[in-house]
């Protein structure tokens, strides 16, 4: 099967999808305990997630990064998700979809949001011919995001290791088994076409 070239594929439910972030245990732990982001953790800084947990894992080196030891699976509410994307601006200029770089930049400093597509991870974490996307919240989207998006928190942290020490004896089979189950997000046509998920290339 043929995957797009720009696709969010994702693990969500009905009413629900989940992202993922990497913190150090400082801001990490107390959101654990808390069930929802509480300080150290910064409001007043964007803040990115990712639908991909492979992206994620990449990003972070399997959790082992500095900065990025615990690795989070935030379910948040679609309604939320699909708002942060109807009001986001892509993080580099696209001919495509913006008129020029004035208007292109204009719209990037007033969006709370911004996407930008990057290649997508094997498990190996090897960049595959089709992209993944990221989205940044800063602003308004960062207290949407911690106040009214959020619904649960969740510590995959000893499946990333898991996964990870599977695959370092080969038993890739075995470490697929462990990965969430992501599928196509069915994004609205408007938002889509928006973000460049509708491009071939």
């Amino acid at each position: 099967m043929t995957v797009p070239a720009r696709q969010i594929r994702a693990r969500y439910s009905t009413d629900t999808i989940t992202v993922y972030q990497a913190y150090p245990p400082g801001i990490a732990v107390p959101a654990l305990a808390a069930g929802r982001f509480v300080p150290p953790f910064n409001r007043d800084r964007m803040t990115w997630i990712k639908p991909s947990f492979l992206w994620m894992m990449y990003r972070s080196g399997w959790a082992t990064n500095p900065g990025q030891e615990l690795v989070l699976a935030i379910e948040i509410t679609r309604a939320g998700f699909e708002w942060a994307l109807a009001h986001a601006c892509l993080s580099s200029f696209d001919q495509r979809h913006h008129g020029n770089r004035q208007e292109w930049s204009r719209q990037l400093k007033n969006s709370p949001v911004r996407v930008q597509w990057d290649p997508e991870r094997s498990m190996r974490l090897e960049a595959l011919p089709f992209r993944s996307l990221q989205v940044g919240l800063s602003g308004e989207a960062v207290h949407r995001y911690t106040d009214e998006w959020l619904v649960s928190i969740t510590d995959l942290t000893p499946s990333a290791h898991k996964i990870r020490d599977l695959l370092r004896i080969g038993d890739e089979k075995a470490a697929a088994a462990w990965l969430p189950i992501e599928c196509p997000y069915p994004l609205p046509t408007g938002i889509a076409a928006a973000l460049g998920a509708a491009d071939v290339a």
